[in-house]
C-alpha cells in the first residue's frame, strides 16, 4: 500500500514539475514589452559593448524585440526604425544612441465608430506651416518635420485632435489615428446627402455617386450610372435613354461625359437604354451643372465624370451578376504591394436568350410605333421582323506605386454593339435590312506626384477611338445606303495644386486635345459618294483659386479658362471663359450659393431623318468649321439656397443659360428646316427644387423643375418659338424604405409633352409641285405631345452565402402601370404621296429580376 502511495505522488509531483516547466518555457518564447534602457543594459551584457546616449531621450519608450532578430546589428537597425533615432559604432565596443530632432512620419486617419478612412482631413504640424491633406486611403505622409511638435488632425463632423508625434513615433510605422465623430448639430451646413445613400451634393453645388454606397431608387436594381443621374433636378432623358440625356434643356452631344480623365464619344448600350460603364467597378461619378472648375473644358450643359477606384486593394475583391439583360464579372486583385489590377466585363444574352426585358426593349427600339395616313386610316400592312443583337464592354486599370509619392495608373475601355435587323413588309413583298456596329476603344495614363506636403502634380495622356459603321439595304437590295462616323481623339493634361495655406489653394494646368473626325456617305440609286474629314486642336491653359474660411462660413472658387481653338482647314479663335463658384453661410442650417461659368465645345451630333435605319442610332459626330457650324458657346448663371436640419433637407436654384452656335441640323428638327442648317441659339430660364426628409430607414422625396426653353434663329419665321426640349414642368415624387436586409423603392414622373411640328391642315399639307413631294409645316413647333407619366418600383434583397461572399437578388419594373406615353410625333410622304403620321411610344411594363455575388 505503502508503495502505491508513493507512486501516486511521485506521478503527481512530475506532472506538475512538467506543466510548471512548459508553463515557463511558453513565457519565455511569447515577446514581451520592456523598456528601451533595461533593454539596452541586457544588450551590453550579452554583446560585450557599452552604450552611450542621454536618459530623458530615452525614457519612457518601450520595445519588443521580435524573436528572428539574433544579431546586435539587426537589433539596433529595428530600434532605429522603430523609434527614429540614430545609432553610430564608434569603435569596436562603444555606441552612441542620440535622438534624432526631425523626422517623417506617416499614418492613417480612421474614424472611432467603424475604422472607415477619412479622405481630405487636415494634419497639421502645430508650430510650423507644414499641412497634408489626408489621401484617398486616409493616409499622410510628413517629413522633416520637429520631433517635439504636435500633430493637429481636423475634419468637419469629428473632434479637432491633438497628437505628440513622439507618441506617434512609439507606435512604430504608419500608425492609426482615430478621430471621435462630433455629435452635436453643426451651426452650418455643408454637404448634403439625399435621395438615397452614396448621393451627395458637395459645396461646390457638384452631385458625387458613390457606387459602393449606393442604396436603391424606383425601377433601378443595379447602380446605372447615367440612369441614376436621371433622379437628380435638372437631368432628364424625354426619350428615355442614357445616350439621350438632357441636362437644363441642353442635347446630349452637349455633356461632356469622361472615364477616368477620357472623352467618351458613345455611352450606351441596346439603343440607348443601358449604360455602357460598369457601376461596380466605377468608384465615384461627379456631375456638374454650372460652376464647374476651370480645368474642364467642352460641355457647354453639364460634364459627367467618372471614375473607377484609384487605390491597391490589400485582398481579391470582386463579384459577378446576371439580369435578364446581360451578365457581368469584374474583380479587383493585388499583384504586389505596389501593383494592381482591375477589370470588368459585360455581355448581352440577347443573340441566343429572349426574355421578357429583351422584348419590351425590343419593341422599344424598333416596333412600338403607329403609323397613320393624313385621313386618319391606319396602316394595316403586315410585317415580318427578325433582329440579331448583342453588345459587350470591357474595361481595366493596372495600378503602379513607383513609391509613396509618385503613382501611374493606366486605363482602357473597349465598348461595343453590333446589330442586324431585318424588315419584310409581307403584303407589298419587300425587304429593309439595317446593319449597325459601334465601336469605342479608349487608351489612358496618369501619373500622380506628390512633391511636397503642400504640391501635388496630375499628368494625363489618352488616345480614344470611336467607330461607326451603317449599313441600310432598301427594297429588296435595290438601293443601299452606307455611312460611316469615326472620331479619332489625342489629348495631354498637365494640372497642379498647391496649398498656400490652411484657407488658399491655387490650381493651375494646360490641356492640349486634337480631334479628328471622318464623315463618309455612299449611295448607290442615286449614285452619291462623299468623305469630310477635319482636325480641331485646342490649347487650353487655366489657373482658379480656391478659398475657405476657417469655420467654413465661406467658400469659394475663381478660376478662368483660355482656350486657343484652331481648326486647322478654317479658322482659328480665342475663347476666355471665366468661372465663379461661391457658397456660404446665411443663417443657422441656411447657406447660398452663386455659380456662373462660360463655355465651348467645337463637337457637335448631327441627327439624321428618324426614318433612316428604322429609327435607330441617327447621330454622327461633326467638327465646327465656323461657317455651317460655328464654335458653340454657352453662358450660364445660378442662384441657390440649401436648408437642412435634422435630415430635413430643401433646396431651390434658379438659373438662366444661353447657347449660342447651334444647328438645326444637330437639334433633331423634323420640319422644312431639317436639312437647312440654319444657325442660330436657345435660351433657358429655369428653377428646380427639391424637399427630401431621411430617417434612419425610410427617404421620401419630391422634385420639381420648370424650364422655359426657346430657339432664336433669324433666318426662320417666326425667329423664337419653343426648343424641341422645351418641358415646361417635371415633377418626381419617391421614396425608398429599408427593413433589416431588404430594401424597396417606388416613385412617379410626370411631365408635361414635348413640341413637334405640325402640317398645314387639309390638302395644301402637301405640296406636289416638288420631286417628290414635300410637306408644308405650320409654325416650327406649334404643338405639343400629351403629358408623360410613369410609375417605376424595384426590391433588393442582400444576404450572404458565406463569410466571405455577399449576395443580393434584385426585381424591378419599369411603367407599372404600363400607360402607353407618346415620346416623338413626326411626318413624312409615303410611296402613294400620303403624309403619314408616325408616333414613337415609351418602353410598357418591363420587368427585370437580377442576382449577383461579391467578395
Amino acid at each position: 500500500m505503502l508503495g502505491t502511495n508513493y507512486n501516486k505522488h511521485f506521478g503527481l509531483i512530475l506532472g506538475l514539475l512538467f506543466f510548471l516547466f512548459c508553463h515557463v518555457n511558453a513565457q519565455e518564447k511569447q515577446p514581451t514589452s520592456v523598456g528601451l534602457i533595461p533593454y539596452l543594459k541586457t544588450l551590453e551584457n550579452r554583446f560585450d559593448v557599452k552604450f552611450s546616449y542621454i536618459d530623458k531621450d530615452l525614457e519612457g519608450l518601450n520595445i519588443t524585440i521580435p524573436e528572428n532578430l539574433n544579431t546586435l546589428g539587426q537589433i539596433l537597425t529595428f530600434i532605429e526604425s522603430t523609434f527614429h533615432i540614430d545609432t553610430e559604432k564608434l569603435n569596436d565596443r562603444y555606441y552612441a544612441i542620440t535622438k534624432n530632432d526631425r523626422v517623417d512620419l506617416c499614418g492613417v486617419v480612421l474614424d472611432n465608430f467603424a475604422e472607415n478612412t477619412v479622405i481630405g482631413a487636415t494634419v497639421e504640424v502645430l508650430g510650423t506651416k507644414i499641412a497634408k491633406i489626408t489621401d484617398s486611403d486616409g493616409s499622410f505622409i510628413l517629413r522633416d518635420i520637429p520631433r517635439n511638435s504636435s500633430l493637429k488632425i481636423r475634419y468637419l463632423g469629428y473632434i479637432t485632435k491633438y497628437v505628440p508625434i513622439e507618441k506617434l513615433l512609439q507606435q512604430g510605422d504608419c500608425p492609426k489615428i482615430l478621430l471621435a465623430q462630433y455629435y452635436e448639430q453643426l451651426d452650418e451646413v455643408f454637404v448634403y446627402k439625399y435621395l438615397t445613400s452614396g448621393i451627395i451634393k458637395e459645396n461646390d453645388a457638384s452631385i458625387t455617386l458613390n457606387t459602393a454606397e449606393f442604396g436603391i431608387l424606383p425601377g433601378l436594381i443595379e447602380p446605372d450610372i447615367l440612369q441614376t443621374v436621371q433622379a437628380l433636378p435638372g437631368i432628364k432623358s424625354i426619350d428615355e435613354t442614357v445616350s439621350d440625356i438632357n441636362v437644363r434643356g441642353g442635347t446630349n452631344d452637349q455633356n461632356l461625359i469622361l472615364w477616368n480623365g477620357i472623352k467618351m464619344y458613345q455611352s450606351g448600350h441596346f439603343f440607348g437604354l443601358i449604360s455602357a460603364f460598369n457601376p461596380y467597378q466605377t468608384d465615384k461619378v461627379t456631375i456638374y451643372k454650372n460652376g464647374t472648375p476651370s480645368n474642364f473644358g467642352d460641355g457647354v450643359s453639364s460634364v459627367i465624370q467618372m471614375e473607377t477606384g484609384n487605390t491597391i486593394t490589400e485582398t481579391w475583391k470582386g463579384g459577378a451578376g446576371f439580369n435578364l439583360i446581360s451578365g457581368d464579372v469584374y474583380a479587383e486583385v493585388p499583384i504586389a504591394p505596389n501593383l494592381g489590377i482591375q477589370f470588368s466585363a459585360r455581355r448581352s444574352a440577347t443573340d441566343f436568350l429572349s426574355t421578357p426585358t429583351y422584348k419590351q426593349f425590343i419593341n422599344r427600339a424598333f416596333q412600338d410605333s403607329e403609323i397613320t395616313l393624313q385621313n386618319n386610316n391606319m396602316v394595316d400592312d403586315e410585317f415580318a421582323r427578325d433582329e440579331d443583337f448583342f453588345f459587350y464592354d470591357f474595361s481595366g486599370k493596372i495600378l503602379y506605386d513607383l513609391n509613396n509619392a509618385h503613382k501611374i495608373r493606366l486605363s482602357a475601355i473597349h465598348i461595343k454593339n453590333n446589330l442586324k435587323f431585318e424588315e419584310t413588309n409581307i403584303d407589298a413583298n419587300e425587304t429593309n435590312v439595317s446593319l449597325l456596329k459601334q465601336d469605342n476603344i479608349s487608351v489612358g495614363g496618369q501619373l500622380q506626384s506628390q512633391w511636397t506636403d503642400r504640391f501635388t502634380s496630375h499628368l494625363n495622356l489618352y488616345y480614344s477611338k470611336y467607330n461607326l459603321d451603317a449599313q441600310n439595304v432598301f427594297a429588296n437590295q435595290v438601293q443601299q445606303l452606307f455611312q460611316n462616323n469615326q472620331v479619332t481623339e489625342n489629348a495631354l493634361k498637365f494640372d497642379t495644386n498647391y496649398i498656400i495655406n490652411d484657407q488658399f489653394s491655387w490650381n493651375n494646368g494646360y490641356q492640349y486635345i486634337e480631334t479628328g473626325i471622318t464623315n463618309a456617305t455612299i449611295i448607290n440609286q442615286p449614285d452619291f459618294n462623299s468623305e469630310i474629314k477635319g482636325v480641331i486642336r485646342t490649347h487650353a491653359p487655366y489657373s482658379q483659386l480656391n478659398y475657405s474660411s476657417p469655420d467654413n462660413t465661406f467658400v469659394g472658387k475663381v478660376g478662368a479658362r483660355f482656350n486657343f481653338v484652331e481648326n486647322l482647314d478654317t479658322f482659328k479663335k480665342l475663347l476666355i471663359e471665366p468661372r465663379l463658384n461661391l457658397n456660404f453661410k446665411l443663417a443657422n442650417y441656411v447657406r447660398a450659393e452663386i455659380l456662373g461659368e462660360f463655355k465651348s465645345q467645337a463637337t457637335n451630333q448631327v441627327i439624321d431623318l428618324e426614318q433612316n435605319f428604322l429609327g435607330i442610332e441617327k447621330r454622327r459626330w461633326i467638327l465646327s468649321n465656323d461657317d455651317t457650324l460655328p464654335v458653340t458657346k454657352s453662358k450660364q448663371g445660378s442662384v441657390g439656397l440649401n436648408y437642412e436640419k435634422n435630415n430635413f433637407y430643401i433646396g431651390i436654384e434658379g438659373f438662366i443659360k444661353n447657347v449660342d452656335g447651334i444647328s438645326t441640323s444637330t437639334q433633331g428638327f423634323q420640319n422644312p428646316y431639317q436639312f437647312s442648317g440654319e444657325i442660330g441659339s436657345y435660351k433657358v430660364k429655369g428653377l428646380e427644387f427639391l424637399i427630401n426628409k431621411k430617417g434612419d430607414n425610410y427617404s421620401t422625396w419630391l422634385s420639381y423643375a420648370y424650364n422655359k426653353n426657346d430657339y432664336t434663329f433669324d433666318s426662320i419665321v417666326p425667329k423664337r418659338f419653343p426648343n424641341n426640349l422645351d418641358i415646361r414642368h417635371t415633377v418626381t415624387f419617391a421614396s425608398t424604405y429599408t427593413y433589416k436586409n431588404l430594401k424597396l423603392s417606388m416613385g412617379i414622373n410626370y411631365r408635361t409633352g414635348k413640341p413637334y411640328t405640325e402640317p398645314v391642315e387639309g390638302d395644301e399639307g402637301l405640296d406636289e409641285e416638288f420631286f417628290p413631294p414635300r410637306i408644308n409645316f405650320q409654325s416650327p413647333n406649334n404643338s405639343r405631345l400629351p403629358e408623360y407619366f410613369r410609375a417605376d418600383a424595384s426590391a433588393i434583397y442582400n444576404f450572404s452565402i458565406s463569410r466571405a461572399i455577399r449576395a443580393n437578388a434584385g426585381l424591378s419594373i419599369l411603367n407599372i402601370t404600363n400607360r402607353r406615353n407618346t415620346l416623338n410625333k413626326y411626318y413624312r410622304v409615303n410611296e402613294d404621296n400620303e403624309i403619314e403620321t408616325i408616333e414613337n411610344f415609351s418602353l410598357g411594363i418591363t420587368p427585370n429580376v437580377s442576382f449577383r455575388v461579391s467578395f
